[in-house]
């Protein structure tokens, strides 16, 4: 090998930081300007690369975006896969994964407008996820293992569907971001106002212990 050149190795770490790179600028790119307005151009002169470099690596915009997307599920779901809840009684196992959400909602407020912005293109560029399904499956498996043990308690109902457990969760802390500007303009309240952090945090708690507790409907 001449004096100088890098390894083999060395040029597949360089590559996978080159790539990192390049999805944390699009992340805020995308997240910032939307999918139609960002521009492959600008999140190359924010990187260390080119629009050629990018191209490469993702074969273009769409490839780009849903890299970007694929990553900001992948994050989530990897917190959800790592907290620690098989030693917590249900109820507490529960309000901690309610609590993970909102605190990473709450941090990754670009997480939440890609949501928005890839349900105004109607999910049709995560429809093309070869990982979709890698999405979906951590959340619920968590879920499932605190639900079911809460049932085998007596703590919880047993009607309950671990996707509607996660979708209250999510609703609430997206609602936040999502909409925190409308809201602020109307009732003149921030939803992210540190002063209300405590409180929405101890709410959205409350709210899913309420329904996995409530005597299900005759």
């Amino acid at each position: 090998m001449a004096a100088g050149a890098a390894s083999p190795g060395e040029r597949v770490r360089d590559a996978e930081r080159t790539r990192a790179e390049i999805v944390e600028v699009a992340t805020h790119e995308f997240a910032d300007q939307g999918y139609a307005g960002a521009r492959v151009d600008e999140i190359a002169a924010k990187t260390r690369t080119t629009k050629r470099m990018i191209y490469y690596y993702f074969g273009g915009k769409e490839g780009l975006y849903l890299a970007v997307l694929e990553q900001a599920y992948q994050r989530i779901r990897l917190l959800e896969q790592k907290l620690d809840v098989d030693h917590l009684e249900p109820v507490e196992a529960l309000r901690k994964l309610a609590e993970l959400t909102f605190d990473h909602h709450e941090e990754h407020q670009d997480f939440v407008r890609l949501v928005a912005i890839e349900n105004i293109h109607y999910a049709q560029h995560l429809l093309k996820s070869e990982v979709r399904e890698g999405l979906a499956a951590p959340a619920l498996e968590v879920l499932t293992r605190i639900m079911r043990r809460g049932v085998e308690a007596g703590l919880f109902r047993d009607d309950l569907d671990a996707l509607d457990v996660h979708m209250i969760i999510s609703s609430f802390c997206i609602f936040r971001g999502a909409n925190r500007y409308t809201f602020r303009a109307i009732f003149d309240r921030d939803l992210l106002d540190p002063s209300l952090r405590t409180h929405q945090r101890q709410m959205i708690g409350d709210l899913v212990v309420a329904h996995v507790t409530a005597a299900p409907p005759r």
